[in-house]
């Protein structure tokens, strides 16, 4: 990866640079605790940043909008990112297994198509316009609701979005209980999960329990 692509951007999907050249520019410096200037570092223990955000289904959505949920999961995907391809799979068959009484879940594009290079499009025949999103989403069989929040990346900023996918779980209280890659694998098999991540705070989170590791870095190794 080049340095200079490195600079322009903030959003790291593993083999290539994800979205939006707008939120860190070169002059930008990052802050002292790590996180790129304008971008929040939530803690454990926050709350659910707000959001209002047009889906692909053309209606808005908020946080508001699932107020019975003991979990509210808030994913950024994108539709070109080979990270979040690989991991899609397993986000869906989460969903599935969940009572949707106890869990929500929605997944935000934080991805600007007009910040994406050349050699980013070879990962998908999409691009991550809102149009896309919807071919993308149909194509995949997504059975969560798919946001948009391409234009300003405000929400992105807000929750401390550093990569696709990055997942925020909220309580009850919608209050942040683990942040963090959904596994440690960024591939579409399954066989190469080590560590269920996010799966293990949801079902923790559910029990009643504390979450054992409440914080992973956004990008999976293996």
């Amino acid at each position: 990866m080049k340095k200079s692509s490195r600079l322009r951007t903030f959003l790291l999907c593993s083999f290539a640079i994800v979205c939006a050249a707008e939120i860190a520019k070169p002059t930008e410096k990052a802050a002292s605790h790590g996180q790129p200037e304008g971008v929040q570092d939530l803690k454990i223990g926050d709350p659910a940043p707000d959001f209002n955000l047009l889906g692909i289904d053309g209606k808005r959505h908020t946080p508001a909008d699932y107020p019975g949920s003991k979990i509210l999961m808030v994913a950024f995907l994108s539709n070109h990112c080979p990270d979040s391809h690989g991991a899609e799979g397993r986000i869906k068959k989460l969903v599935k297994d969940m009572d949707p009484e106890n869990f929500s879940m929605v997944a935000i594009n934080p991805n600007n198509p007009d910040g994406l290079s050349i050699d980013e499009l070879g990962y998908s025949k999409y691009n991550d316009g809102f149009e896309d999103m919807k071919k993308y989403a149909a194509e995949e069989g997504f059975n969560f609701p798919y946001l948009y929040d391409c234009d300003t990346q405000a929400v992105a900023k807000a929750y401390g979005c550093l990569a696709t996918p990055h997942i925020f779980i909220f309580d009850a209280d919608r209050k942040l209980r683990y942040k963090g890659q959904f596994d440690d694998s960024r591939f579409a098999d399954e066989a190469t999960v080590k560590s269920q991540d996010a799966r293990n705070a949801v079902e923790a989170v559910l029990a009643g329990k504390p979450v054992t590791t409440e914080i992973t870095k956004p990008q999976p190794s293996g």
